[in-house]
């Protein structure tokens, strides 16, 4: 027992020690900035798999029809089902920029368990140009994006280009909670890793790549029946020797209201995702959670108390055994909990210039940064205890392997 309090107060350390580490790699990173001028504009053919809509997927799709960009560009929407209520959103956007090559096509084939990929396999079949680009439906894009996105694909190193998304619109709660996840912590533990190794997988708001290197790791079709298909295409193509870079500019995900049990099951949908594609940093990545662990030095401290004024009073002498360790963690923790909350804070601030002014660009409540902590400790724990998900309302058994059943 009197181990505990330093095995708990070395956790608490640490994971500040890794907080700072992940807010100075962020610091490093240079987010938002801009290409000032570039006469690289290669021909990209942009894939939208689509399922559903709500009152923001106008406007997110018609942000891909508004680029400003001189190379050429061709639009496809793929969808399962023409009664799908999206198709009438499309329909309109294509009427009313006649001018952009952009195209609804049905992809009835059901070819894999994954119904995204399933419907990427059926639109790279159309895919004109050489560049090929994967976006969801629920991104929206500034009218530079493009320019912005190809340099680093001047490169033929580059195998792969993808960015940082954010949650613009987080209308609940418990999207707010989501917010912390996504807009502080997610885009700058991202760089941290990049700091020990490239990257060897993608993001999967937009990912820019080459049709020879699709081609390469056997297309679209060689993982249809994966979950992770961002994972799946990035790791593969650096498996090939191939470098994936992150474009500065940083893309919005426009969502529907979600309430708390909403973003449980997304939330553990990731996390059993990344724990079965880095099963072995998933595991120690609970070590960063710089909420939970002094909380749970104060806890045991509190909790041994009572053995520890034994062992001081019988084998110490007449001291104040109280004074080893409760005053070190009481002081202690409302200090890690504060400068938690100011490093989740500026990175969200950070995290949101240069947005449109129609987003809501204010950082989370202060209060929901422990919470998340905590709440994500309940998740990284129910990561271990189950191989289920639920995605796009379909509930699917997560194999070892990556693959749905």
């Amino acid at each position: 027992m009197i181990y505990l309090n330093f095995i708990f107060g070395t956790l608490a350390i640490l994971s500040f020690a890794l907080l700072l580490w992940q807010f100075l790699a962020a610091k490093k990173f240079p987010l938002h900035q801009k290409i000032a001028g570039s006469n690289f504009s290669p021909a990209i053919s942009i894939l939208k798999p689509l399922k559903g809509c709500d009152e923001t997927t106008s406007d997110s799709l018609e942000s891909w029809l508004k680029q400003n960009y001189a190379g050429q560009i061709q639009i496809l929407f793929g969808v399962a089902d023409a009664s799908d209520a999206v198709c009438k959103i499309v329909g309109e956007l294509l009427q009313k920029f006649p001018q952009v090559d952009a195209q609804l096509v049905i992809c009835p084939e059901n070819l894999g368990t994954n119904a995204k990929v399933s419907t990427l396999v059926q639109l790279e079949k159309l895919a004109k140009h050489d560049l090929v680009l994967v976006s969801d439906a629920d991104v929206r894009v500034p009218t530079d994006f493009f320019s912005n996105a190809v340099a680093a694909l001047h490169d033929e190193k580059v195998g792969l280009v993808n960015c940082f998304y954010r949650l613009a619109n987080p209308a609940t709660a418990a999207m707010q909670w989501e917010v912390v996840a996504i807009n502080a912590d997610f885009w700058s533990q991202v760089l941290q890793s990049q700091t020990l190794k490239p990257l060897d997988f993608a993001l999967g708001a937009v990912m820019l790549t080459r049709r020879k290197i699709l081609g390469e790791i056997g297309g679209f079709k060689s993982f249809v029946n994966s979950l992770a298909d961002d994972y799946q295409l990035g790791n593969r193509i650096a498996k090939k020797n191939y470098r994936i870079e992150l474009c500065p500019i940083v893309v919005e995900c426009w969502e529907p209201k979600k309430n708390w049990h909403d973003i449980w099951k997304h939330q553990l949908r990731w996390a059993r995702t990344i724990r079965v594609c880095q099963p072995l940093p998933y595991f120690f990545s609970i070590l960063s959670n710089a909420t939970l662990w002094p909380v749970m030095w104060l806890a045991v401290v509190e909790f041994v108390r009572p053995e520890l004024i034994v062992f001081f009073t019988e084998y110490r002498g007449n001291i104040e055994a109280n004074g080893f360790c409760c005053p070190t963690a009481l002081a202690a923790l409302p200090i890690f909990l504060l400068l938690r909350i100011i490093v989740a804070q500026n990175l969200q601030r950070r995290y949101a210039i240069n947005h449109q002014p129609s987003t809501i660009n204010r950082a989370a409540p202060f209060w929901l940064v422990p919470v998340k902590d905590l709440l994500q400790a309940a998740i990284w724990f129910c990561a271990f205890t189950g191989n289920t998900v639920e995605w796009r309302g379909r509930k699917m058994k997560l194999r070892r392997d990556g693959t749905l059943e």
